[in-house]
């Protein structure tokens, strides 16, 4: 036998080849089977149960999201614009526009929505609180048109919100989230992707960028892919709402005909909690800068730590999440006489800021009264004064009949306002926001931003 000798840096280039080609055809085939067979597996059971079901968009692979918005003619029209405005190539311009498109399209798997992520946001949501569902208009949830597109509207006061409206919503819908930057870290951001939620950069001045997020976000709302947004933007800093940035649902308006096959619905949302998780964190912002606020929430991690381990961590109350009553567009506009295809310059900026204080009304009528918010009102209307126990809930009464009057939900644990009232005050004694001498009970002065600042999630109301 003889033997044949062969060069080097030929063994190697056969060996990368063949290494290759295992890769291609049999790696990389049998990866995407075990990716998508389970997501099937699961579409399939839970199709019959799902109020709205999983849209063929939220299906197609994304690499082919990404070539239809590539080849989208209003992205390819910006993109000529862009080129000839910087004279810059098109095909550098192109690129970019690819770039932007792999940064902002999710990549929907529904067993990890479904079944890890789900498992996970109840055990993340029930562990730190007492979860609520408070308040459902379910003959208005009932009667909204499965083939409609729908987009949940939100106040945002912490960011436990994505996990406890995701967890609650999960039997009607998967929810597509527009996340802010802060998500984009990997390995978090694969994650995020595989939950169907998509990346904006809010504060981008970049024409082009817009132009490819909105082209995006129209074509999912065409598509009839439901969505969730947080209208104000970002966290509120000082427990109020914020006022409304439309940018997101201008988008999505861009991408919805009142004469074509899908209405468009708005379901207002409102959350709240006993405690927020960021709170010192947020306040701390304004006061000590970003760094000081890393401190403090370094500092809230390692003390909350150190209860766990000293088995004297105790849940931070209730979360509660109320479902308001569904807004069609394909009514308002009737209604209004508005068309907002047609619309465009001042006069849809108007039109665009008149909904968008309405939704934002609409949300803050459903945001729940819990416990805390309502103890800290108290407080925080009388700062200097001392009040016994009794006193305490006499001087809820007005509050609860002026909330009353005005509508508002009042999450009442139990059934028993005096029960209700009582675990209010003691969360704010837990937290030393409140101090008690001799029976009777203060405002620690040092703590009066954050007594208002839970007393402000309500303030609205009254």
């Amino acid at each position: 036998m003889s033997e044949v000798s062969v060069p080097l840096w030929l063994a190697i280039a056969g060996a990368a080849l063949a290494a290759w080609a295992l890769l291609e055809h049999l790696l990389m085939p049998a990866l995407r089977w075990m990716v998508t067979h389970p997501a099937n597996q699961v579409i399939d059971d839970i199709s019959h149960r799902l109020r709205i079901g999983i849209r063929p968009f939220q299906r197609t692979r994304r690499q082919a999201l990404i070539h239809r918005l590539l080849t989208d003619p209003k992205v390819q029209q910006a993109a000529e614009q862009y080129a000839a405005s910087h004279r810059i190539p098109v095909n550098s311009v192109l690129k970019t526009v690819e770039r932007y498109a792999r940064e902002i399209i999710p990549a929907f798997n529904a067993y990890l929505y479904f079944r890890i992520g789900y498992w996970l946001g109840r055990a993340i949501a029930r562990a730190l609180y007492r979860v609520r569902l408070g308040y459902l208009d379910a003959e208005g949830i009932a009667g909204i048109d499965p083939g409609a597109t729908v987009v949940v509207v939100m106040n945002h006061r912490s960011n436990m919100d994505y996990v406890l409206a995701g967890f609650m919503a999960a039997d009607q819908a998967a929810l597509s989230y527009a996340v802010g930057e802060w998500a984009r870290i990997w390995p978090l951001s694969a994650l995020i992707r595989a939950m169907g939620a998509y990346f904006v950069r809010r504060n981008s001045k970049d024409e082009l960028y817009r132009r490819v997020l909105e082209r995006y976000i129209a074509m999912a709302t065409e598509a009839g892919v439901p969505q969730a947004v947080f209208p104000e933007g970002g966290l509120s800093r000082d427990g109020r709402m914020r006022e409304p940035r439309l940018g997101v649902l201008d988008y999505m308006l861009r991408g919805w005909r009142a004469d074509g096959e899908r209405d468009l619905v708005f379901v207002p949302v409102g959350i709240n909690y006993d405690r927020v998780l960021e709170d010192r964190t947020l306040l701390a912002v304004d006061q000590q800068g970003r760094v000081g606020a890393a401190w403090g929430t370094l500092r809230f991690l390692a003390h909350n730590l150190g209860l766990v381990v000293r088995s004297e961590w105790h849940r931070f109350g209730y979360a509660c999440v109320n479902f308001g009553a569904p807004i069609s567009m394909r009514a308002y506009s009737r209604d209004r006489g508005v068309d907002f295809h047609r619309l465009s310059g001042e006069e849809r900026r108007q039109a665009m800021g008149f909904l968008g204080r309405e939704l934002m009304q609409a949300v803050g009528r459903v945001v729940p009264v819990v416990p805390v918010a309502l103890m800290a009102t108290v407080f925080a209307q009388s700062p200097e004064r001392a009040f016994s126990e009794l006193e305490l809930k006499a001087e809820v009464a007005p509050l609860l009949r002026r909330l009353e009057a005005a509508g508002a939900h009042v999450y009442v644990p139990r059934g028993d306002l005096d029960y209700a009232l009582t675990v209010g005050l003691r969360m704010l004694r837990l937290r030393r926001m409140v101090l008690e001498t001799d029976g009777l009970f203060r405002t620690a002065m040092g703590e009066l931003p954050l007594l208002r600042y839970y007393a402000n999630s309500i303030a609205h109301l009254l």
